[in-house]
């Protein structure tokens, strides 16, 4: 409902979406950012994940089915294929750059102007994409992994003056799952 309002008031401004998104005081009423990050915001190494948990890669699946999902093109390269359920959308420099299931473009805001019919389009990755997608962001949805690891790309510092946490729960180690990890959800604190 918010989102249909947002594009009917953006028509009565005579607005196409990419003006909207390229405007600072465009709003998508909820992009989310969907990451798994550990204590020192490791996301991975080598184009790679660090672990393996299973309730983290079934949280995923239960939040972002049905959804956009917006990536760089080496998280695509990293998965086994496009996610089924979902749109993936695929940023990228390279113009002639194909592979099934996907809509590529060449920008975040191409994205998410691809992605202004979905209620909430999830960002999921890399580093780059989630460092320029924090300003368009609403909710981030972060399962918090309790150690440190050695990687290559981070999740961005979230600002406790910015970000406010609503949500989580706490998993301990356990016999299946060697990692300790938290499932936290944040919302952006409205500014007046």
């Amino acid at each position: 409902m918010e989102h249909h309002r947002l594009n009917k008031t953006l028509l009565e401004e005579e607005k196409t979406p990419q003006e909207a998104v390229a405007n600072p005081d465009y709003e998508h009423p909820n992009v989310t950012l969907i990451a798994a990050a550990s204590e020192n915001d490791a996301l991975g190494k080598d184009n790679d994940l660090l672990w393996h948990i299973r309730e983290d890669l079934q949280r995923f699946k239960d939040l972002t089915c049905g959804h956009a999902i917006i990536m760089g093109r080496k998280t695509f390269e990293s998965l086994p294929k496009a996610l089924p359920n979902r749109t993936n959308i695929v940023i990228t420099r390279n113009n002639d750059y194909q592979a099934t299931g996907i809509v590529c473009c060449s920008s975040l805001e191409e994205a998410l102007d691809l992605a202004k019919d979905d209620p909430q389009p999830f960002i999921i990755g890399g580093g780059q994409i989630y460092q320029q997608a924090m300003p368009f962001a609403h909710t981030l949805e972060l399962t918090r992994v309790h150690d440190h690891f050695e990687a290559d790309t981070f999740f961005p510092t979230i600002d406790p003056t910015i970000w406010q946490e609503v949500w989580r729960e706490t998993h301990p180690k356990s016999d299946n799952q060697p990692l300790a990890y938290t499932f936290i959800t944040y919302k952006k604190i409205a500014t007046s």
